[in-house]
């Protein structure tokens, strides 16, 4: 049976695969691109919000939907790192980020994830075709074509197969790529919250003795919690009453932002460490979360999906206007070499911060608060941080800066 034919088969429906399937969309007249997933796409309810780094704004700028979210992003004006022990009162301010990135331009957004997937859902065009929902039973690759065996017999084939399917990722796994794994035993819980005073648009990250505890700024007065505790303080802190759980956010906080109300109960969820040994196998690339898994202490776990993004959308349509074949060994060589280091050097960042701050071994925190108050009293080294932080790249992928593919 002859499978259906398609330039790019995009497997994992959330914001790295619907950006990817905008991006390919847009940037080649004639391209025909699958979007499959096991559950049909709708626009989640949920809670969560993304900060979104500078950089990776622009990659919606250039695909034009930021204007979509922009009606509910939040920018981030501001970030202030303290560091307290466990029976610390008071939480000295070690490090302090303001100002834009470039004029009037702000280092991040927060933008609401049900927002995110309605405004890629809504731009997709008919260059992309919605294979949903659709259980995947067989990949199979070889030097002409990939193909995908849907469990209701259909096949779909392509010259590239792109796996944005999760930290789990079903085509990594059959691929036969393994991955590098460290357990953090460490949980984070997340939650929506109302606060009784403005945030002034102020990003905030305690660290305390079991990981980082970070307030990002939401419309109105309203803050987007990632909480950073052991897995069995976590597993007792669900089932507090909720003032209970209000209080003790309003005690990490140093009652920053004055009486805080819950809006939903406390999500959880496992924080570790996985990247994928390749990014690329036979006629398949990594993106996402099916690459890497990274600590969210710095917030960069879909900004790096993003760039992921970026840059294989480059090397993918550069290759097909050449008449080359976008699956082909030199291609996804090619992407691979170019998010490897970023990926690395933001592995080694956001690892190292872990290890150095989630512990309350008194010379250890003098070492750590010593080294910020230094950073703090050094501007360029500032200004360099948060240019990383914001995914600014004279050098990298054309959509990171705002330029069409």
């Amino acid at each position: 049976m002859a499978g259906n034919q398609y330039d790019i088969i995009i497997v994992g429906g959330g914001p790295v695969g619907l950006t990817m399937a905008l991006a390919l969309g847009r940037s080649m007249k004639g391209l025909r691109v699958a979007l499959v997933d096991r559950r049909p796409f709708t626009v989640p309810r949920d809670q969560r919000s993304w900060a979104l780094a500078a950089g990776v704004k622009r990659i919606f700028v250039e695909l034009g939907v930021w204007t979509g979210m922009a009606v509910g992003a939040e920018p981030v004006r501001q970030m202030k790192i303290t560091d307290s022990g466990a029976g610390d009162i008071s939480r000295p301010l070690f490090l302090h980020f303001e100002g834009d990135v470039a004029p009037g331009e702000p280092f991040a957004h927060l933008v609401p994830n049900g927002l995110v997937i309605e405004q890629l859902l809504g731009a997709l065009g008919p260059e992309v075709e919605i294979v949903a929902p659709a259980e995947i039973t067989e990949f199979v690759a070889d030097a002409g074509a990939a193909r995908l065996t849907l469990a209701d017999g259909r096949t779909l084939d392509a010259q590239l197969v792109i796996a944005a399917d999760g930290a789990q990722s079903w085509l990594r796994n059959r691929a036969g790529i393994g991955t590098i794994n460290h357990d953090y035993r460490q949980v984070g819980l997340v939650a929506t919250i109302a606060h009784e005073l403005p945030h002034q648009g102020t990003a905030y990250e305690h660290f305390r003795p079991a990981g980082p505890f970070a307030s990002l700024p939401l419309p109105g007065n309203r803050s987007s919690l990632v909480w950073t505790e052991t897995p069995e303080r976590a597993a007792a802190l669900r089932t507090w009453p909720q003032a209970e759980v209000e209080a003790e956010i309003e005690a990490v906080m140093g009652s920053t932002l004055g009486r805080v109300t819950l809006e939903e109960p406390l999500q959880s969820f496992p924080l570790r460490l996985q990247i994928a040994r390749s990014f690329v196998g036979r006629r398949l690339a990594l993106i996402g979360d099916a690459a890497h898994v990274i600590h969210p202490v710095a917030g960069q776990g879909l900004n790096l999906g993003l760039k992921d993004v970026a840059a294989l959308a480059q090397v993918a349509i550069e290759a097909l206007r050449l008449g080359q074949d976008a699956g082909g060994d030199d291609v996804l060589e090619r992407y691979q070499h170019w998010r490897r280091f970023d990926t690395a050097l933001m592995v080694a960042v956001t690892d190292g911060m872990v290890r150095l701050f989630s512990n309350d071994v008194a010379a250890v925190r003098a070492i750590r608060d010593f080294g910020m108050g230094l950073v703090e009293r050094m501007p360029p080294v500032k200004d360099f941080l948060i240019a990383r932080a914001s995914g600014l790249d004279r050098n990298g992928p054309r959509l990171l800066r705002g330029l069409p593919i």
